[in-house]
């Protein structure tokens, strides 16, 4: 684990979740091409394991976010959050 974390640095959350997601895929899709047919696949699903191959892979296919895409991210976070801000009057209503 120490590893993938020293790995994903400079990941978001959301890139983090990209990775194990493909590396599901892949193991998904390794155990169904080794299966007979699809039968024999369902009845070893429950020994379906994602290795540290499988995100080893997934790293070399998702890549982190690029600072300017995040920055531009937060700018856009941060224009939208201050215009739902309610307006807050500061003279006397008469």
């Amino acid at each position: 684990m120490d590893d993938f974390a020293k790995r994903t640095d400079g990941y978001t959350g959301a890139d983090i979740a990209s990775v194990s997601n493909t590396a599901v895929m892949l193991s998904l899709r390794e155990h169904i091409s080794k299966s007979k047919d699809p039968e024999d696949a369902k009845k070893k699903a429950k020994g379906l394991k994602v290795a540290k191959r499988h995100f080893d892979e997934a790293l070399q296919k998702i890549k982190p976010m690029s600072s300017e895409e995040l920055k531009m991210y937060e700018r856009f976070s941060e224009q939208f959050s201050e215009s739902a801000r309610p307006k807050i009057r500061t003279t006397p209503v008469a």
